[in-house]
């Protein structure tokens, strides 16, 4: 199932039970959710926001199929009026996010939905689906192309991945990330990415020689040649069978690379480069694979390896050692009919680490005159933002913690309206144009953002406005003397 596309019943059994109770006891009314994320995954300093186009899809097409109301029926809890709503469904709602491609950091909305209750919780589950992992692995690529110093890396992990739609997300993702293209033909398709491939172990095997493998295959493909030397002895026959047959192709004006799978890569790849140097081939390329992420990656390229193409599969498209993306979904404000208009909720937790933050918001990026980002100061939406003047952040937890904002340039608003009424405001932007704001915006982070240990961390803070309205609700729950 293409997650992009509404199918209505993609959600918790819990959000439809809530949904029904919200419709029996009268409680659609006007709210307003968000969703953040509380800490950075893989220990790193940024994030990157990835599958808010695939949000608005499938928020502009959800409803319910009449197999999906009979599935419903049958499983007893649902009452007929209900399920006679739900076959009229529609989100009519609006969105507000963060532009895709943007890097993000704990505790600040990236994403708004305002609607009738019912709608805004049955889209939940959807919207951390896409959102979660597509975050995840596009904040894995950004990192694994940044430990590459500016070689390509390729995307080549659909066999590892979770079932074919994580795939398809992930290549999306992906390429969103900084990867250069998709060994995946599908997402190649769906997506218009850039589709690369080489030779797998089994080619070699099915010719009776390793010479008779690469010469078959150079003349079939003699303009993208890239031989795996691997399969029986790296340095003892398959890189002197690659040579042999490169000047074959060199004759005839065409290039060729090969690619290691296994063993010491910085090791091979050194030794590889100097026989293929020797050989005459100084412009022949070495790609490397074998359960690579943004560790080993950076070790190698720390290591001189004279590595030109990175082949990363399992820990980009699974997230690796992080399982998943820390994303919640909250409600922040729901229509009261007492004061005729929109309250501040939140959660509140004795841990304030958990206690979330209360009201509609907007978020503040405060820069440098070139460009480098300073801090993001979570505002009330519609609060005024002094320019050029000092300004106070409060820290989102600790609340008596506060320090001035000076010297700073110019600010920017990140969250914008994405969705009225349940439509998209604009068209989407092309994916090329996702990656090229996602490497733009990290090459723009300081490098201690940027580092692979110990990253420093990107000051999120409070106005004043918005600390004194959190301090209130924490106040009336008996938390905050």
């Amino acid at each position: 199932m293409d997650s992009a596309k509404g199918v209505g019943i993609a959600t918790d059994l819990y959000e439809l039970t809530m949904m029904q109770g919200y419709h029996a006891y009268d409680r659609n009314i006007p709210v307003v959710f968000e969703l953040f994320f509380r800490s950075q995954p893989f220990g790193g300093g940024y994030s990157i926001l990835a599958g808010v186009q695939d949000v608005i899809s499938h928020l502009q097409s959800l409803s319910f199929s009449e197999g999906e109301l009979a599935y419903l029926e049958s499983l007893g809890p649902f009452q007929k009026d209900f399920l006679d709503e739900l076959s009229r469904f529609r989100f009519s709602g609006d969105v507000y996010a963060m532009p895709e491609g943007e890097v993000v950091f704990p505790n600040e909305p990236l994403l708004r939905v305002h609607a009738p209750l019912a709608e805004a919780q049955v889209v939940e589950s959807m919207i951390l689906n896409i959102l979660n992992f597509q975050t995840l692995i596009a904040t894995k690529a950004a990192r694994i192309t940044h430990a590459a110093h500016g070689k390509s890396v390729l995307e080549m992990g659909m066999r590892r991945a979770q079932g074919p739609d994580g795939a398809l997300s992930a290549a999306r993702a992906a390429y969103i990330g900084g990867v250069e293209a998709t060994s995946n033909t599908l997402a190649g398709m769906k997506y218009g990415l850039p589709v690369r491939g080489t030779m797998a172990h089994s080619w070699v095997m099915t010719f009776d020689t390793e010479l008779e493998a690469f010469e078959r295959y150079a003349q079939l493909y003699p303009d993208r040649c890239i031989f795996l030397i691997d399969t029986y002895d790296t340095l003892g026959s398959g890189i002197e069978n690659a040579i042999t047959v490169g000047a074959w192709l060199k004759e005839r004006g065409k290039s060729f690379g090969v690619r290691l799978d296994s063993g010491d890569l910085e090791y091979l790849s050194h030794a590889v480069r100097k026989r293929l140097d020797d050989a005459g081939f100084p412009d022949a390329k070495i790609a490397v694979s074998n359960e690579l992420d943004e560790w080993i990656v950076n070790q190698l390229v720390t290591d001189g390896a004279p590595i030109d193409l990175w082949g990363i599969g399992t820990h980009l498209v699974t997230g690796g050692s992080q399982s998943s993306f820390p994303g919640v979904y909250k409600l922040a404000a729901r229509y009261d009919e007492t004061i005729n208009g929109m309250r501040p909720v939140m959660k509140v937790s004795d841990n304030p680490e958990k206690s979330s933050n209360p009201g509609i918001k907007q978020v503040f990026r405060f820069f440098t005159e070139s460009g480098e980002p300073l801090g993001d100061l979570v505002s009330e939406a519609g609060e005024p933002i002094p320019g050029g003047e000092a300004v106070t952040f409060h820290h989102p937890s600790a609340l008596t913690q506060k320090y001035r904002m000076e010297d700073y340039d110019y600010t920017r608003p990140l969250l914008s309206q994405v969705m009225k009424n349940g439509a998209a405001c604009s068209e989407p932007e092309t994916l090329p144009e996702l990656r090229s704001r996602a490497v733009s915006r990290v090459n723009s982070l300081p490098h201690t953002y940027r580092r692979m240990i110990n990253p420093h961390v990107y000051k999120v803070s409070l106005s004043r406005r918005l600390k004194e309205m959190k301090l209130s609700i924490l106040r009336d729950h008996g938390i905050y003397d």
